[in-house]
């Protein structure tokens, strides 16, 4: 595949008509229903050549056969993550499915100070948090094509049972009411994962090159 990084990274270039010669980093939110691809798409992005740093978020639950600590998740015990929060190193927390998922702050800041693009992905719950604790970042709401596409992608990660697939639905369906309050909506079909990956590299793009674009800050 093609090095999309030399096209991605590098600085505007300063000049008589006031463009500043410094990097502008993105921070993308990006959200959606389980069984949607997040974590696919993000693959697909790096795979493409596109360096970022993909935020990893902390969790209480333990890790499953295929993850491994660092780079799925930060699995951490409920006394950890009490004094994650006792610290005020969570930008964001909730409880999901039963167990506590957060948003470390250094996750972002440090990239950030490097000049380099941030991308997190979060559950719709948590994106309306993300959007007013960071200011600038561009949101984006991915989606199946189908609901039955999304179910089979479920049923294929054999992570959950039945029950559990059906609340993941149901819980779907209420979700994709919030698509509005995202910039961004993008459909990922499970055979076209490349053009996913494409799109998002776009959005990345775009909002690099906004008259308005606004660093992001961590509040």
């Amino acid at each position: 595949m093609n090095d999309m990084t030399s096209s991605l990274t590098p600085p505007l270039t300063g000049g008589d008509f006031g463009v500043p010669n410094e990097p502008r980093p993105v921070v993308m939110i990006l959200s959606g229903p389980s069984g949607v691809g997040k974590d696919t798409a993000l693959d697909a992005l790096e795979a493409l050549g596109v360096r970022f740093h993909r935020v990893v978020t902390a969790t209480t639950r333990p890790p499953r056969a295929n993850e491994s600590d660092g780079r799925d998740y930060h699995f951490v015990s409920l006394q950890q993550f009490a004094d994650m929060i006792d610290r005020n190193e969570l930008l964001e927390y909730a409880l999901v499915y039963g167990d506590y998922k957060g948003v470390p702050k250094n996750e972002i800041t440090g990239p950030l100070a490097a000049g380099e693009d941030v991308i997190m992905r979060v559950d719709v719950q948590g994106a309306d948090t993300m959007r007013a604790c960071l200011p600038g970042a561009v949101s984006v709401f991915l989606t199946t094509a189908t609901e039955a596409e999304m179910i089979q992608r479920l049923r294929a990660r054999q992570a959950d049972t039945s029950e559990q697939i059906a609340i993941r639905v149901a819980r779907a369906r209420h979700e994709l009411a919030e698509l509005p309050k995202f910039q961004y909506a993008v459909v990922n079909q499970h055979d076209r994962i490349e053009e996913t990956a494409r799109t998002l590299w776009a959005i990345l793009m775009a909002t690099r090159v906004r008259t308005d674009y606004e660093r992001v800050q961590v509040r």
